[in-house]
């Protein structure tokens, strides 16, 4: 592979969402507020799941992991995505893979940990009598740890393969952010193999994901089928509707991100997805199961009864 003759760069340039002016002051504040809900609200679900012992349970286990993976996304990307709304936003070769590290390692094990959360439903729904034993509190660490180390090494294949690349003079990612897609195109040789390697790590393991949560959902639609009392049918899918809908948050704007080859066409229309896979989905998350999960709105009941009680006794 021939790559041209070009001087290394030190640093990239990361591109603002938009162009006009006016719409970056306008975007900074909404996203300001946005990742602020996000942080409020997940530490507040995190924050319950661990201090009430009603939710001591493998779902809302799996719920304060997810809740801890949406901060971190949106912490990876966001704080310096905002200072592209004001000044130039340079970024350092360095700090680029990091950013680029952090963001796939977080986001892969969000896919992850979905999928898991689609077969604690699974049981939960197909075999209630046996899901102590089935869905134990080693089986759900064993899960998680196998969600991070996967995520960890097929996130390390990526950003190795993609630094040890020359990359040209003309730096300048077309992206808020530092992902594979956009900064592959400012490499100065061929990246045919790399794409290719890139792709098969990720659809293997993407595809396995997506497969344990397909079929985890069409043994719960068959058995819901066989459920003869309408209550009975509502109870049961109301358990998992709300991971219903973060699934479809999560994998359409995956899907529109990352699958199809990198163009600036596609890259362009990227940008898009990503400002809502990184800045609205994980704030969205807490809201969704908030409103939907009479456990979680319970608990938050009594942690405003409590404060108020508190008050009431300092005045």
């Amino acid at each position: 592979m021939q790559s041209r003759n070009s001087s290394t760069p030190t640093f990239f340039i990361l591109l603002p969402i938009t162009d006009l002016l006016w719409l970056q002051r306008l975007l900074f504040f909404l996203v300001v507020f946005i990742y602020l809900l996000n942080i409020l609200g997940n530490i507040t679900i995190f924050s319950l799941i661990i201090k009430d012992r009603n939710l001591h349970s493998p779902m809302y286990f799996l719920l304060a992991i997810l809740s801890f993976v949406d901060m971190c996304i949106s912490s990876a990307i966001v704080p310096k995505m905002m200072v592209g709304f004001w000044v130039q936003n340079n970024i350092s070769l360095k700090g680029c893979f990091t950013q680029m590290f952090f963001f796939h390692v977080f986001g892969s094990t969000e896919g992850y940990i979905i999928a898991v959360m689609g077969f604690d439903r699974y049981i939960a729904i197909c075999y209630p009598l046996r899901y102590v034993t089935i869905m134990r509190k080693m089986t759900c660490i064993q899960l998680v740890f196998g969600s991070w180390s996967v995520s960890l090494i097929i996130t390390s294949v990526h950003v190795v393969m993609l630094s040890i690349l020359p990359f040209c003079s003309g730096y300048i990612v077309k992206h808020f952010f530092c992902d594979i897609k956009p900064v592959i195109k400012l490499a100065c040789t061929d990246t045919y193999i790399n794409e290719v390697i890139l792709a098969a790590v990720t659809g293997i393991s993407s595809t396995f994901a997506f497969a344990m949560l397909v079929l985890s959902y069409c043994f719960i639609m068959k058995h819901l089928m066989k459920i003869r009392s309408s209550d009975g049918r509502s109870k049961a899918f109301s358990t998992c509707s709300s991971h219903f809908i973060i699934v479809i948050l999560y994998y359409g704007t995956a899907i529109c991100i990352y699958i199809g080859p990198a163009s600036e066409n596609t890259i362009e229309k990227d940008r898009v997805a990503a400002l809502v896979f990184t800045v609205i989905t994980p704030a969205l998350n807490p809201i969704i199961y908030t409103l939907r999960n009479k456990d979680i709105r319970s608990s938050i009941r009594q942690l405003v009864v409590r404060s108020n009680i508190c008050r009431v006794r300092i005045q």
